[in-house]
C-alpha cells in the first residue's frame, strides 16, 4: 500500500464530508447519502485488490 493511495482516501472522505454538509444544509438528505454511498463504493474499489493480496499471503503462509 502506498502513501499515496492513503492521501487519496484521506481526500475523498473530506470531499465527501464536505459535500455531505452542504447537501444537508440545503435539505437534500437523498443526495448527501447518495455521495456517501459514492465515496464508499470509489474507497473499496481501490481496497479490494490490497485487501485480495492479504488473504492471498496469509494463504500461502497457512497453506490452506
Amino acid at each position: 500500500m502506498t502513501i499515496g493511495l492513503i492521501f487519496k482516501i484521506a481526500a475523498v472522505g473530506i470531499l465527501v464530508a464536505l459535500l455531505n454538509q452542504v447537501l444537508k444544509h440545503t435539505g437534500r438528505e437523498e443526495h448527501a447519502y447518495l455521495v456517501s454511498l459514492a465515496g464508499l463504493i470509489l474507497v473499496l474499489t481501490w481496497i479490494i485488490p490490497y485487501i485480495y493480496e492479504l488473504f492471498s499471503t496469509i494463504q500461502a503462509l497457512f497453506q490452506i
